[in-house]
């Protein structure tokens, strides 16, 4: 029964939260957010209080639960043992291992360093459910966008327009890479040695094993019961069974019930400890040490309370010819998304899980490549711009990075200013009229003013009031300047109300 429901309840999660990196609907937002909500670290980055006491709870209570049935990559790491080719000895292929504590605690120790220290691109490396994030969003959302764009030719050759033809782009290269280079690591571990990565590297799974050690409901032996068959060893991923001494390695095991159906002997109980019991043995030969608890709360306040101290692009051809390319222009600040309130809350709270990237539906969000903001998203123009009544980034954002906005705040609130940059502008190359900028500024911040005051008939360029501009894009999208637009939006370090 204990496999069963864990089966249930991953596939749901793993299905739903899927659904939420690939759709590009806005549908999945209403339904499936709050799964994002309930991981770990986004809990502790937001301050969540209910979600990360009932984690605490549902770890002293089942164990590592959370990793079997919650998070996204463990799941995917079960998934992607399950479908190792086939060939001798595939079922049963695992076998005891004593714990790696020389790479799991080194790896919490600098995992909690980057995020006192703001390094947001190792916090994103490290963190499982930021991991699969950028999987769902950079490898399988391409896949399913493709998938959508056939339905929809085939449904229109038919009359039928229920799908509609969706835009397919990777946001950034370098993400992809990192995306790819993820899930190829996470098959080659999960193939060799099941739950490998989940319990050496992840340091989630290391915070949340120094709870687990202490959890009620936990695998027991019946000694009595048990012929040494070592069908419990072979099933288990985490490899965290020992039958020769019949214990178990409870800060690796994850509740998964796969031991407890291969013993055919009924000598595995997921059960409350037996009275008059010796103390529990974490593994052969060893007892949980004192300092455990101690040491998971001081790593859970570091990640709770940090602070850090620290394309493809759009063609527009008009219908009548190709124009160059449009390229990126350079900012001396990245822009944020509003809601982000300055960059320094974004360094500290963006686990870089890319989903107000994959929500975005104006396509202005991409994962930064800056050094030590890396996968952290940043806001560029090429293809749309920064519509006024959108909250989706900061609806689905499950860490605090992004906060949500009241209605109408998000108008007043200045992320950049347009900066006009009169070589470019298309008034005094071309000789022609323009005004794209001002007639689509939705705060009317831009006017056209004559180029020499004292001649009212002299060619109109933009002026910008930075005092009303929010810094949303508009005009950089629209302007008709190649390769470079004879506006921009420069940002800001700390966002403004106006």
């Amino acid at each position: 029964m204990l496999r069963k429901l864990r089966i249930a309840l991953a596939t749901t999660t793993l299905l739903l939260l899927t659904w939420l990196f690939v759709d590009f609907t806005g549908t999945a937002s209403h339904y499936a957010a709050f799964l994002a909500k309930w991981q770990l670290l986004p809990a502790l980055l937001s301050a969540n209080v209910v979600v990360c006491t009932g984690l605490v709870l549902l770890t002293l209570v089942g164990g590592r639960i959370y990793c079997s049935a919650v998070c996204p990559l463990g799941i995917v790491q079960d998934l992607l043992a399950h479908l190792r080719p086939r060939g001798r000895n595939r079922a049963g292929r695992y076998s005891h291992s004593p714990e790696v504590r020389w790479l799991r605690y080194p790896v919490l120790a600098l995992f909690c360093t980057a995020i006192a220290a703001g390094a947001g691109s190792l916090v994103a490396l490290l963190e499982p459910y930021s991991s699969f994030g950028r999987i769902a969003s950079n490898l399988l959302r391409p896949l399913y966008e493709s998938a959508n764009n056939i339905l929809a030719g085939i449904a229109a050759n038919h009359g039928s327009y229920t799908f509609y033809h969706a835009d397919t782009w990777v946001p950034g290269w370098t993400t992809f890479a990192i995306a790819a280079a993820t899930l190829l690591l996470l098959a080659v571990l999960a193939w060799a040695g099941g739950r490998t990565y989940c319990n050496t590297i992840c340091p989630v799974g290391t915070m949340l094993s120094l709870l687990s050690r202490f959890a009620l409901l936990r695998i027991r032996f019946d000694a009595g019961k048990c012929r040494s068959c070592s069908a419990c060893e072979r099933a288990c991923k985490a490899s965290c069974i020992d039958y020769k001494t019949h214990t178990v390695d409870y800060t690796r095991c994850v509740a998964c019930g796969n031991c407890l159906t291969k013993c055919k002997h009924d000598a595995l109980h997921y059960s409350l400890p037996a009275r008059n019991t010796a103390p529990s043995v974490t593994k052969a030969g060893s007892t949980p040490p004192d300092t455990a608890r101690r040491t998971f709360l001081m790593g859970a306040a570091i990640a709770a309370t940090t602070a850090a101290l620290a394309q493809d692009k759009k063609k527009v051809d008009g219908g009548l010819a190709a124009l160059a390319r449009r390229r990126v222009p350079t900012r001396q600040t990245p822009l944020t998304p509003p809601g982000s309130l300055s960059a320094r809350n974004m360094a500290s709270h963006c686990t870089g899980c890319q989903l107000c990237v994959s929500q975005c539906p104006n396509n202005v969000l991409r994962p930064s490549t800056g050094l030590l903001t890396a996968m952290q998203p940043t806001m560029s123009y090429e293809r749309g711009y920064c519509r006024p009544e959108c909250h989706r980034c900061s609806d689905v954002c499950p860490t605090g990075a992004i906060r949500p906005m009241a209605e109408g705040e998000k108008a007043s609130t200045q992320i950049g200013h347009a900066v006009w940059i009169r070589q470019n502008c298309v008034v005094l190359t071309d000789h022609v009229r323009c005004g794209n900028c001002a007639r689509h500024c939705p705060s009317g911040a831009i006017q056209m003013v004559p180029l020499d005051a004292d001649d009212p008939l002299s060619p109109r360029i933009p002026a910008a009031d930075t005092s009303r501009c929010i810094g949303c894009g508009a005009c950089e999208h629209l302007c008709p300047a190649r390769p470079f637009p004879a506006i921009y939006v420069e940002g800001h370090e700390v966002h403004q109300t106006i």
